[in-house]
């Protein structure tokens, strides 16, 4: 059997999840913000607020998970600690260089390689409970079916045995944090290395965790499509300590697998549309050099200003 550490992704610099984002994976850009004791240098002059998150609700009435998830449960968590993060985030944002950004964008630049803004914690902690409230439906649990299945088996060995991992993760996170079902590609996480086109058994499903408000958006090639809150908050109402009962019955009566299945063939459109756009460049690259031998491009050296 694997170490619950067997779940924790080695690394989490130099990430991006491309699968919402369709952004530029963060290995080859490096965000810099101006830093003075500890806080950012707000803009010179009268700011312009050009956006401001809002607080989103559930899918679904606050009752509409009882008795499992109960009322009183979701105004605590949705009304007053979601509702804390956004507030927060935009009270952090406003007048600085993530003023206007979009929330995934927010996360990634805050993440900053690993080394962390402000703001991330509460910009990373809005996305996760976005997510979170969409991955369960009334009547949920239950299993899969389809493509979403096939793979789980394929990954897994089988469905129970997902489960069997998804609890295992989920209950072994250490303090406050999250638990995950991710879509993986096999990449090289190497800046200048060249990426072969990956076959569909080269992707995988896998099961991860991560601390506090960390999540795939901030690691390489990982495309989320479950989450479950293991923060305390998230439960102790409706199950005080027992935060296995809580997972058990998350899995069993609350999952939107339509909703995962969503993520998975959204995961694989904007994948498969990556690889289709890295062959058009290889083979581009590979005309533009036949017949004709390539004129080499002069090293300029100069100094660069990274203050």
């Amino acid at each position: 059997m694997l170490s619950p550490s067997a779940f924790v992704p080695t690394s989490h610099s130099n990430g991006c999840f491309a699968g919402f984002l369709n952004l530029p994976s963060s290995s080859a850009t490096t965000f810099q913000f101006s830093k003075k004791q500890g806080s950012w240098i707000r803009k010179a002059g009268d700011t312009e607020i050009t956006a401001k998150f809002e607080l989103k609700p559930p899918p679904y009435p606050l009752d509409a998970l009882e008795p499992i998830m109960s009322q009183e449960t979701f105004e605590y968590h949705w009304g007053k600690h979601h509702r804390a993060y956004v507030d927060n985030l935009n009270k952090q944002i406003e007048g600085t260089d993530l003023d206007g950004k979009s929330l995934e964008e927010t996360i990634i630049m805050a993440y900053n390689n690993g080394d962390i803004l402000p703001a991330f914690n509460n910009a990373a902690q809005v996305w996760n409970h976005d997510f979170f409230w969409e991955s369960m439906k009334p009547g949920g649990g239950g299993k899969p079916s389809g493509e979403l299945l096939k793979l789980i088996e394929r990954d897994f060995g089988s469905f129970e045995k997902f489960v069997d991992q998804f609890k295992l993760v989920a209950s072994t996170q250490f303090g406050s944090g999250w638990a995950w079902l991710a879509y993986k590609e096999s990449r090289l996480d190497v800046g200048n290395a060249v990426n072969p086109l990956a076959t569909e058994e080269d992707k995988k499903l896998v099961v991860l965790k991560s601390p506090n408000a960390v999540n795939p958006l901030v690691w390489n090639h990982h495309h989320p499509l479950l989450t479950i809150d293991v923060w305390e908050h998230a439960y102790y109402l409706d199950y005080q300590n027992r935060r296995l009962d809580y997972i058990s019955v998350f899995i069993d009566k609350l999952v939107s697998w339509d909703a995962v299945s969503s993520r998975l063939e959204k995961a694989k459109a904007v994948i498969a549309e990556r690889e289709r756009e890295e062959d058009r460049k290889r083979r581009g690259e590979g005309k533009s050099t036949t017949g004709k031998e390539a004129t080499p491009t002069p090293e300029i050296l100069a100094d660069i200003d990274t203050n």
